[in-house]
């Protein structure tokens, strides 16, 4: 197991993601390029190399000695990221895996001393990813994370960087209506959530009530029909289209980044298509 403070390298088994961003940060292929526009769109553990092309968004698990070099690389590509902090939750559960919160915050201090401002204030980090499935007991050794809970951990998060959004990957409806810290929900499409349009307005409202931002996209790898398959091109493109179609989300991040799926038949025009509408969408802060 990786020493508890010193980590450097992203967890490679970091569930659920398994984002794995162990690549070595080149000089950046483009001189400084500008984020395109909209919103960002793009893939969780998606390679630095991946951004400024078809895609420019992610959710990215980083440590604290590779951090700042990630974030500038990223920036220098027009992308912009979810940074988890935390890392892996098997490093913030007790002895009966529970969830931590004392653990959790001894993660996040790891990172207390370093000037994240710049890309804070620039929208490089568009929020801090908190927490993977608060509501999943399976993940907290049976006990759900509370919503008191992750306002506990937002303001400790804002303790330290006011600037920086706060986000927990729950759907809305999971939260309370009284969050003053927490910022964003987020909603992840599989089919098996039945109709795509249902599905969000119904966390578009959730969120609205609850004066929360909220962050959409796919479940492309095992979020098809049938259950626990890849989607396929048409999936991608409708189902994308409709969550696309509302104004409200703030970023479009989808599970996961697959090179084999994504060099797959059809998927790179699909996604093509979606980028152009993230990109046509408003551009919008994830602050609440």
């Amino acid at each position: 197991m990786p020493d508890a403070v010193n980590e450097i390298v992203v967890d490679a088994d970091a569930a659920p993601d398994a984002d794995v961003q162990a690549e070595p940060v080149a000089e950046p292929a483009l001189a400084s390029a500008s984020f395109a526009g909209g919103i960002p769109f793009g893939l969780t553990a998606q390679p630095i190399t991946q951004f400024n092309g078809r895609y420019n968004g992610s959710k990215l698990t980083l440590g604290p000695s590779q951090i700042l070099d990630r974030l500038s690389a990223v920036r220098s590509r027009g992308g912009k990221v979810a940074v988890m902090l935390a890392g892996n939750p098997r490093h913030y559960v007790d002895g009966d895996g529970h969830f931590s919160l004392t653990k959790w915050k001894g993660r996040v201090d790891q990172f207390k001393k370093l000037n994240l401002d710049s890309y804070i204030n620039d929208g490089t980090i568009i929020a801090h990813y908190m927490l993977d499935e608060p509501n999943d007991k399976a993940n907290w050794g049976g006990q759900q994370v509370s919503p008191s809970t992750l306002e506990e951990m937002a303001r400790y998060s804002k303790s330290i960087w006011p600037n920086m959004p706060t986000l927990v990957r729950v759907e809305p409806d999971y939260l309370s209506s009284n969050h003053r810290y927490l910022d964003v929900a987020w909603a992840q499409y599989l089919a098996r959530r039945g109709n795509v349009n249902d599905y969000i307005r119904r966390n578009v409202a959730d969120a609205q009530n609850r004066g929360l931002a909220l962050v959409v996209g796919l479940n492309v790898i095992h979020g098809g029909t049938p259950n626990k398959t890849r989607m396929t091109a048409k999936e991608v493109e409708t189902y994308g289209s409709a969550l696309l179609s509302n104004s409200y989300p703030c970023a479009f991040i989808m599970w996961q980044y697959n090179s084999d799926y994504l060099s797959s038949s059809g998927i790179g025009s699909a996604m093509d298509g979606l980028r152009r509408k993230a990109e046509s969408r408003s551009a919008k802060s994830c602050r609440s």
